[in-house]
């Protein structure tokens, strides 16, 4: 029996929950094999986001958990077949970290696929891979995409380059239809 695909889903403290929880369940239901990864193996605190009337910018509150049982500095590329950059506020320190940093830019040197949504944007912008390309993400982090040199596309999903950007968990359909419909190339 061929080993089943295995996609590198990347997030930590502060990550998007329904982000994290659709895009682990719906790899598992696809039959593939998701695995969990962040700064260090351990349950996780993760948030949910939401738009309420009246407000400028979105809400926070307590999202479910989910357990990372990898850690960043564990990670072995040529173990994946892609990587998945979660949202919410987890990328805002994750770019920080040189070791994701360098998983990222190995993904793209190997030419696998690296799909990333809402904040996720920000470690690909880190990593220095938005200059010259099309991306969507979150529209209030549209501008650290220009600044880097790339061009916000207002889709709610996009494939450039073996990089599929996504804008919101609102996206998902278009999203997922767009990995699923390229996972195998």
């Amino acid at each position: 029996m061929a080993m089943s695909k295995r996609i590198l889903i990347v997030t930590g403290d502060g990550g998007e929950s329904y982000e994290t929880l659709y895009a682990l369940h719906r790899f598992q239901e696809a039959g593939l094999d998701p695995v969990i990864s962040a700064p260090a193996a351990r349950p996780l605190h993760l948030v949910m986001h939401d738009f309420e009337p009246g407000w400028d910018t979105y809400v926070e509150r307590p999202g479910y958990r989910a357990d990372a049982t990898l850690a960043l500095d564990e990670v072995k590329v040529d173990d994946f077949h892609a990587t998945l950059l979660i949202g919410g506020r987890a990328p805002e320190y994750l770019r920080n970290n040189d070791t994701l940093l360098q998983i990222v830019r190995t993904f793209h040197e190997q030419k696998k696929w690296i799909y990333s949504i809402c904040h996720g944007v920000q470690i690909l912008v880190a990593a220095g891979l938005v200059k010259g390309r099309d991306i969507t993400c979150y529209e209030h982090v549209k501008c650290e995409v220009e600044q880097a040199g790339g061009r916000w596309i207002g889709e709610e999903a996009h494939l450039q380059d073996r990089i599929i950007s996504g804008q919101t968990w609102q996206s998902h359909p278009d999203f997922y239809r767009l990995i699923f419909q390229n996972l195998d190339s």
